[in-house]
């Protein structure tokens, strides 16, 4: 994978998605390999080698390097109906060790139907979910803030990963704003990105600020997982 600094995803990074989507067959993945390799993978691995080095440079504490961060493009088929060999979308996450299963990140997503970055906590388990709703209820105050202080940067957490009906922590609970963010199940703020955004350097920088304006969000889950883990503080 190139070292090169990030100048922009390839051209044929979308277009190879599309017919990647349409074929779906090892043989047409392994003749068109190259222009993955070239428009996407190499570039992905740039964007987060200066990523990694732009959030350092600005006191983030992300990191991330082009062998651990980046989603592999093979899809894990053992346990699913869904049987396609390949994924036809590009990810890679920073975190504050590196690793993919560190609490708390950084996400970029290359897809034809749309590419975005997020910022925040996914999917949580329950152990991890149970801690910060309690954190919510133990201090309203402190979360209000902090969503103030995003929605004063154009952020609001994102509420597709929500219950249908309040968790037994919302009982008693008359803040209806409170009771919407207990039932969120993951906490993140979202971004699109333009088409045209991915093909020059200027994503780095662009990631990198809205990293920035998320750090509220990231230091108000870390602070809560952890008192709950305190070997990963």
């Amino acid at each position: 994978m190139s070292t090169a600094s990030f100048q922009g995803f390839g051209p044929k990074a979308l277009p190879f998605f599309r017919a990647l989507d349409f074929h779906q067959d090892r043989a047409w993945f392994a003749e068109n390999r190259a222009i993955y390799d070239a428009d996407v993978l190499g570039p992905l691995g740039a964007f987060v080698a200066d990523l990694s080095a732009a959030c350092a440079a600005r006191g983030l504490p992300l990191r991330g390097s082009p062998k651990g961060s980046i989603f592999r493009i093979h899809r894990d088929v053992r346990f699913s109906k869904d049987k396609r060999p390949y994924k036809t979308h590009a990810g890679a996450l920073l975190t504050r060790s590196g690793a993919k299963t560190d609490p708390g990140c950084f996400y970029i997503h290359i897809a034809p139907e749309g590419c975005f970055c997020a910022a925040g906590f996914y999917d949580l388990e329950p152990p991890r979910l149970a801690a910060v709703r309690q954190a919510l209820v133990e201090g309203p105050q402190r979360f209000a803030a902090m969503a103030e202080t995003l929605a004063a940067a154009g952020h609001a957490l994102d509420r597709r990963w929500s219950l249908t009906r309040p968790p037994r922590e919302a009982a008693g609970i008359a803040d209806p704003a409170l009771v919407e963010a207990l039932k969120l199940k993951s906490y993140l703020v979202t971004r699109p990105i333009e088409a045209e955004a991915i093909a020059g350097p200027g994503l780095v920088a662009d990631c990198a600020g809205f990293v920035e304006e998320a750090l509220p969000l990231l230091r108000f889950g870390w602070d809560v997982l952890d008192r709950l883990e305190p070997e990963r503080g």
